[in-house]
């Protein structure tokens, strides 16, 4: 049968907790970089289909409203 033996856990120095305080800052600001890029991307790509479909239904606002008057 195996014992369990729990690790001994060792306490960070001082140099390794500001060491891990920037490492995590520094994280969380690449993160928030990217998330901005992210919802640029989403509103500009969101911008661009409702332009196009906004095109579209005044294009066949228009091809409809012709061929009524032609009627």
């Amino acid at each position: 049968m195996t014992s369990y033996q729990p690790s001994d856990p060792r306490i960070p120095t001082k140099a390794e907790r500001e060491a891990r305080k920037v490492f995590r800052a520094q994280e969380a600001e690449k993160a928030l970089n990217e998330y901005e890029a992210a919802q640029k991307a989403f509103h500009a790509n969101r911008e661009r289909l409702k332009a196009e479909r906004l095109a579209r239904e005044s294009a066949a606002s228009k091809t409809s409203s012709l061929a009524i008057q032609d009627s």
